[in-house]
Parts: C-alpha cells; sequence; structure tokens
C-alpha cells in the first residue's frame, strides 16, 4: 500500500492488476451508516475507517518523503523498503504511509466495475512484459547473467542490453510504419484500433543466434526440416545455390 501512497504523492498514478478482488480492505472516511446510506450498491464494502488524525498529523513529512523522490535524493524502491521493513512497522511515518496508500487503493477500486479500464490496465502490463521477454532473448549469449565482477562493469552490461532492446524497437517500429503505409497505399483499410495492439516489442522475426550462410550444389526436395523440425528456408537447388538458415541451439 505504500507504493499508491508514494505514487500519489509524486504526481502519478499505480495502476497494477488486482488479484483476489474480493479480499482487499476498502476504507472509509466517516461512520459506516452514513455511506451505507450514501452508497447503497457499495456502502457496505468500505469495512475499515480511516485513521485521518495520523494521516493528517504526518501530511508534511509525507510531503518531505515525496521531495525526497521526486528530486532525485532517493529512489523509491529504498524509501519503500526502508519504510516497510520489519524494524520499522510501528514508525509513525510508515503507519501513515501505509493508510494513505490504502485510501489511494480504495479511490483506485473504480477497477472493480470499470471493464474498459481493467482491459487497459491489462494492455499496459503486457507490453511490459513483452519487453521483458524481449531482453531476456537478447541476453541469452551470457544466460541472462549478469557476469562481470565489479560495478562498473555490470553496468556497462546493462546499458549494452538496453542499447541492444531500443535497436530493436526503433527497427520494429520503422518498418512496421513502412508496411502499414504500403498495405494502405495499396487500398486496404488498416484500422487504427487495430495498430493500437501492436507492439515493437514483438520479437518472434527476430533471428537471435544469427545465421549460417553455406553453398551447396546439391540438389535435394524443396525444403528440409530443421533441428526443432521447421523449414527454415529452401533447399539449394541449381538455380538457388545458397542457403541461409537460422542457428537454433
Amino acid at each position: 500500500m505504500a507504493n499508491f501512497a508514494l505514487f500519489d504523492l509524486v504526481g502519478l498514478q499505480l495502476s497494477p492488476r488486482i488479484r483476489d478482488l474480493g479480499k482487499i480492505t476498502l476504507y472509509r472516511t466517516g461512520p459506516r451508516p452514513d455511506f451505507a446510506a450514501r452508497y447503497p450498491a457499495s456502502g457496505h464494502l468500505l469495512t475499515r475507517r480511516l485513521n485521518e488524525d495520523l494521516v493528517t498529523g504526518m501530511w508534511d513529512d509525507l510531503l518531505r518523503v515525496a521531495a525526497s523522490v521526486k528530486g532525485g535524493h532517493a529512489s523509491g524502491a529504498l524509501v519503500v523498503g526502508k519504510l516497510c521493513s520489519s524494524r520499522r512497522q510501528q514508525n509513525a511515518l510508515a503507519c501513515a504511509i501505509k493508510e494513505y496508500g490504502a485510501l489511494r487503493r480504495t479511490v483506485y477500486a473504480r477497477y472493480l466495475v470499470d471493464e474498459t479500464y481493467r482491459r487497459r490496465i491489462g494492455r499496459q502490463l503486457n507490453k511490459g512484459e513483452n519487453v521483458h521477454s524481449l531482453k531476456r532473448m537478447l541476453a541469452c549469449a551470457g544466460e541472462g547473467a549478469i557476469r562481470r565482477p565489479h560495478h562498473e562493469g555490470q553496468a556497462e552490461q546493462m546499458w549494452c542490453l538496453t542499447l541492444a532492446t531500443n535497436a530493436v524497437v526503433t527497427w520494429t517500429t520503422e518498418y512496421n510504419g513502412l508496411a502499414v503505409t504500403a498495405l494502405r497505399r495499396s487500398g486496404r483499410d488498416i484500422d487504427d484500433a487495430v495498430l493500437a495492439h501492436i507492439w515493437p516489442t514483438h520479437h518472434e522475426n527476430i533471428h537471435f543466434y544469427g545465421t549460417t550462410p553455406s553453398t551447396s550444389q546439391a540438389s535435394s526436395p524443396s525444403s528440409a526440416p530443421t533441428a526443432t523440425g521447421r523449414c527454415a528456408a529452401p533447399w539449394p537447388s541449381p538455380g538457388n545455390p545458397a542457403l541461409s538458415w537460422s542457428v537454433v541451439a
């Protein structure tokens, strides 16, 4: 819940996919009968009352924490980790930020009733997961491990991974745009709503292991299976002696 509070304090909106919706606790800022009368359909779901005195009493401290994060003096992960550590559970600031986070999560409960909003969040999360998948594939040469012993080398390795990821995204974006332009020029109707679901991080068309050229004059069937049982390229023939296939590990 501290994440909800910290995001709101720095002017951002945390929009996670919430699991086990029926088990989360929703908060109210007044007596339960008043909220039940004001919101007949949802008032009974607000089962816990917010400790407003704690939040207002620590408000200046909450703003100072947010300013430290937004100014770059401390990372959000460090602040949340420190405040949520077991040794600080009774700290007034930690309790206040969790209490405010519970309030912000309750406001975020429109996630429960807005199907369009849930689909939008799911789409954004899928995009993020696709970026992580692309990075894992790009890091396959080192089996995804950070092998440099020193911090400078590790940072250099991660920057190289970021550079390679950006290169793939840029290349895919450029050629997807060219493909859409060519299709529209030929008379095909390409709906912009469909393009919203096309991400430049898709990488099924990329040969991460490179290609191995080979020259052969032997004639065989039109295509041959690879080690994985799929046809990778036309089999060489007198008219097509050069063969290039993906190297599959």
